[in-house]
C-alpha cells in the first residue's frame, strides 16, 4: 500500500462520499487545472454542487440516467459527479460517436437528460442528434457546454435545438436554473446515495454486433478505482494529465476518480497534441501519464522534445497493445519515468491486472502485470482468461441472457481472451476467442461494423478484420461481396461507414470479393482473410 492508502473504514464507498471526503481534507489543494480554470476541491464540490440543483430543478429523479457526450475538460468532471451526486446513472458517450451513435444509446437508456457541448470541434453533435430522432418522450433536459475546439462547420449557423418534452439550456444559465432549488434538497439526494446504487452503465460493442451496457454500483466504481490507485502509488502530490478519454473507464475509473481519492491533481486534456502534452508536463509538473504506447512513442519521436523538462514524470500506464522492451527501457531513460506500468481489463471488470513499480523492462513488456487487490484471476476451457471479484460488473443492461452467458454460476466473467499465467501470477494475453481488434487503443468489434455495411443495399455480406498499421496498432478491412446486378465502389463504402460510425471503427480498405472463404458449417474463415493480408503486405 502507498503511504496515502486509505483504512478500509475511512474509504469511502460513492463518489459524492468521495467528493465530499477530498473537499474536507484538501479543501484549497488544486482538484484539476484545466488551461486558464484552476479549479481547488473546495470550489469542485461548490461547482458540482450548483450542477446537481440544476438537475433537480428539471426533474432529475434517483435512478434516472443522465447522458454525457464531451470532451476531456473540467466541465466533464463537474457534470458526472453532479449526475452521481442526485442518485442518477451516467452514461458516458464517445466523442468518437455519430449522432445516430449517440441516439441508440439515449433511447435506450431512456435518459432523462443528456449534457453536450453546443459545438465541438465544428460539430453541432446536439442538433446533429436531434436531427434524426423521432421521439425522446424521456428526456427533459440538454444541458450545453461552451463551444470546444472549433467553428461550426460548413459555415452554418449555430443551432438552437428544441426538446419536444423538455428545456435546452446553456452552461452560463446554471445558476439561474440552480437558484430555484433549496441547496439542502441536493444535500439530501447526495446523502441518500448507497454503495449499491447503480453508478453508471458504460457501453462495449459485442460479438453479436449490438453494443451491450455494462452496469456498475458506487461500490464497484469506487473500488475499482482505489485498487488501481494503490498498484500506481499514487499520492496528494501527484498531478495526472488524461489524455485517455473520459468516456472510456481508462479516463474515468482509473483517471479522475483515483485523483479524487487521493486529492490528486486531474490535468484534462481534450485532443491529444504532442507538442501540447510536452508543453503541459513541463509547466504544471506532471508526475503521472496514462496512454497508449503511441502516446510515448511519438514524444520520444518529436524532434522538439529535448527543448522540454520533463523531468517531473514519475509513473507511466499502458496498455491495450504491446509494449517493446526497447520501448520500456527509452521510456525510463529518455522520459524520466521511475515506473512504466503495463495493465489488462475490461469494461466488464474495468483493471483485472496491472504491473507493479518494480517490476523489471522484460516483465512490463512480455506481459500484463498480476491481478490487481481483491481480483482473482485464473484459466478456464481453451485456456480463456476468467476472472472474479466484487468488482466485476452487475451485468448487462437489459440483458440477462447475456450477462449469464459472460458470468456463470460462480461468479467468474469469462473474458473471451487467452492466455497464460506464470508462477509469479503474471498473465500474458496470447490471442483473442473473440475477433475483437483493438485501433488506436480501442475495441473496435467487427460485428458491429458488418451490421452497419449491410445496410448499404448494393453489399451481399461482408467481414472485417483487423490488420497491422504502424500508427494505430490496427485498423480495419473490409472483404464486401456485391449484390448481383449492382455495383459498389471502395469510396462508397467508406463514406457512408464515417457518416454512420466513429473514426475508429471505419474501415481503412475494401476489398471487393465474388465470395468469403467459409469451413464446412458456414462460418467465415477470418484467419484465411488475415493471412491473405499479410502476404500481400510482405510482398
Amino acid at each position: 500500500m502507498s503511504t496515502e492508502a486509505l483504512s478500509a473504514e475511512a474509504e469511502p464507498r460513492t463518489t459524492p462520499a468521495v467528493l465530499r471526503r477530498a473537499a474536507d481534507l484538501h479543501a484549497a489543494a488544486e482538484a484539476i487545472v484545466d488551461g486558464t480554470e484552476r479549479i481547488t476541491y473546495k470550489e469542485l464540490l461548490e461547482r458540482v454542487r450548483l450542477i446537481a440543483r440544476t438537475l433537480i430543478a428539471h426533474e432529475v429523479q434517483p435512478g434516472d440516467r443522465v447522458a454525457l457526450w464531451a470532451p476531456n475538460t473540467h466541465h466533464w468532471v463537474e457534470a458526472a459527479l453532479a449526475a452521481h451526486y442526485v442518485g442518477a446513472t451516467l452514461v458516458p458517450i464517445s466523442t468518437r460517436y455519430t449522432g445516430h451513435e449517440a441516439l441508440d444509446l439515449v433511447e435506450r437508456t431512456g435518459a432523462a437528460a443528456i449534457i453536450v457541448p453546443e459545438r465541438f470541434l465544428g460539430y453541432d453533435r446536439l442538433g446533429e442528434m436531434l436531427a434524426v430522432a423521432t421521439e425522446l418522450p424521456a428526456l427533459r433536459l440538454a444541458l450545453r457546454m461552451p463551444v470546444m475546439g472549433g467553428d461550426l462547420r460548413n459555415g452554418s449557423a449555430p443551432t438552437t435545438p428544441t426538446l419536444p418534452s423538455g428545456a435546452v439550456l446553456d452552461w452560463a444559465d446554471i445558476s439561474t436554473a440552480a437558484a430555484a432549488v433549496d441547496p439542502a434538497a441536493a444535500e439530501a439526494r447526495a446523502d441518500a446515495v448507497g454503495p449499491e446504487d447503480v453508478a453508471d452503465i458504460l457501453f462495449t460493442s459485442g460479438t453479436t454486433g449490438k453494443s451491450k451496457g455494462v452496469l456498475s454500483a458506487h461500490r464497484q466504481t469506487v473500488g475499482i478505482a482505489a485498487a488501481w490507485a494503490d498498484c500506481a502509488e499514487m499520492t496528494t502530490t501527484d498531478k495526472m494529465l488524461l489524455i485517455n478519454p473520459f468516456f472510456h473507464s481508462f479516463g474515468y475509473k482509473a483517471g479522475i476518480l483515483p485523483c479524487l481519492l487521493h486529492g490528486s491533481t486531474i490535468v484534462p486534456m481534450a485532443l491529444f497534441d504532442v507538442p501540447a502534452v510536452m508543453t503541459i508536463v513541463a509547466a504544471e509538473g506532471i508526475t503521472v501519464l496514462p496512454g497508449a504506447p503511441t502516446v510515448y512513442q511519438s514524444i520520444l519521436d518529436h524532434p522538439d522534445r529535448a527543448n522540454f523538462d520533463m523531468t517531473s514524470l514519475r509513473i507511466a500506464i499502458t496498455g491495450a497493445a504491446p509494449v517493446p522492451v526497447a520501448l520500456v527501457e527509452k521510456m525510463q531513460s529518455d522520459l524520466n519515468f521511475d515506473a512504466v506500468l503495463t495493465a489488462y481489463g475490461q469494461t466488464e471488470a474495468v483493471v483485472i491486472t496491472m504491473c507493479r513499480t518494480e517490476d523489471d523492462p522484460v516483465t512490463i513488456s512480455t506481459s500484463s502485470g498480476r491481478a490487481i487487490p481483491g481480483m482473482e484471476v485464473r484459466l478456464g476451457e481453451k485456456d480463456e482468461i476468467l476472472v472474479r471479484s466484487d468488482n466485476v460488473m452487475l451485468g448487462y443492461l437489459d440483458d440477462p441472457e447475456a450477462t449469464a452467458k459472460t458470468i456463470d454460476a460462480n461468479g467468474w466473467l469469462h473474458t473471451g481472451d487467452v492466455g497464460t499465467i506464470d508462477e509469479r501470477g503474471y498473465l500474458d494475453i496470447t490471442d483473442r476467442l473473440k475477433d475483437m481488434y483493438i485501433s488506436g487503443g480501442f475495441n473496435v468489434y467487427p460485428a458491429e461494423v458488418e451490421n452497419e455495411l449491410a445496410r448499404l443495399d448494393a453489399v451481399a455480406e461482408s467481414a472485417v478484420i483487423g490488420v497491422p498499421d504502424e500508427r494505430m496498432g490496427e485498423v480495419g478491412c473490409a472483404f464486401i461481396v456485391v449484390k448481383d446486378g449492382q455495383s459498389l465502389t471502395e469510396a462508397e463504402v467508406l463514406a457512408f461507414s464515417k457518416e454512420r460510425l466513429a473514426n475508429f471503427k471505419n474501415p481503412k480498405s475494401v476489398r471487393l470479393v465474388k465470395a468469403l472463404p467459409r469451413n464446412a458449417s458456414g462460418k467465415v474463415l477470418k484467419n484465411e482473410l488475415r493471412d491473405l493480408v499479410l502476404k500481400e503486405t510482405a510482398k
